[in-house]
């Protein structure tokens, strides 16, 4: 399974005003882009996909409520909430912004979902009215996307370990939740076009470096973790 997005910032010379932190169409255009991320997320994690068994027929078959609601918590936090920091940082600044679907991408991931992983780009939160010279605020908001995943992870990998030593089987369903967020944190800082990781590093390495490091050790943790041990590592 692997994750990406589109580019995320635009800059204009004249910035948009708002009164309102979030819009109709901003409200819009996230609801679709986490439905069709839960989709996808759904027919990978339920095996509905064309090679992974079930064939076209098996897309019809009724899904557990167990594969929806874990897929819409990998969304809700690994892709809505990443998006929201973005704004989030760029309004304390002082810009507009605002979270617009690709329809491209988001057609790109469920035709990808079909065969097993989800290449994701369902769409950028773009920043309005910032001077591209500006790298240190570029720089703030593009590494707040991937903090708050690893912010996340590090809350879903903590509640692994309790849930493992209370001995329930809640501990898997939440390391699967770390790996989508650090997943999500790791693609992003890789240092690459749009990708957050180049505004990073163009603000200082010795900003980018630390976080990519945490980032990648982390993504390797939580994976190592799942599929290998089937169970949290540091768990004692």
């Amino acid at each position: 399974m692997t994750g990406g997005r589109y580019a995320y910032s635009i800059w204009t010379p004249a910035a948009p005003t708002v009164s309102h932190p979030t819009s109709r169409v901003e409200v819009t255009h996230l609801l679709i882009a986490f439905i069709v991320l839960t989709f996808d997320l759904v027919i990978v994690l339920s095996g509905r996909g064309l090679v992974l068994g079930s064939g076209a027929t098996g897309l019809l078959a009724p899904i557990p409520i167990f594969y929806i609601l874990l897929a819409a918590g990998a969304a809700l936090t690994g892709f809505i909430a990443h998006e929201m920091a973005h704004k989030f940082v760029a309004r304390r600044l002082g810009y507009w912004a605002e979270f617009r679907m690709w329809p491209i991408g988001l057609v790109l991931s469920i035709l990808t979902s079909l065969y097993g992983v989800v290449f994701a780009a369902p769409g950028a939160t773009m920043v309005a009215g910032m001077d591209p010279r500006n790298l240190t605020g570029w720089g703030k908001v593009a590494v707040a996307g991937p903090v708050s995943n690893l912010l996340f992870a590090s809350g879903f990998y903590a509640a692994s370990i309790g849930t493992y030593h209370l001995g329930s089987g809640v501990f898997g369903p939440l390391l699967f939740l770390a790996l989508i967020n650090t997943l999500f944190a790791t693609f992003n800082l890789i240092p690459f076009g749009p990708l957050d990781g180049a505004k990073v590093l163009r603000w200082g390495i010795g900003r980018w470096l630390p976080v990519f490091v945490v980032s990648a050790v982390f993504f390797a943790l939580a994976y190592v973790a799942l599929y290998s041990y089937g169970s949290p590592l540091l768990a004692w």
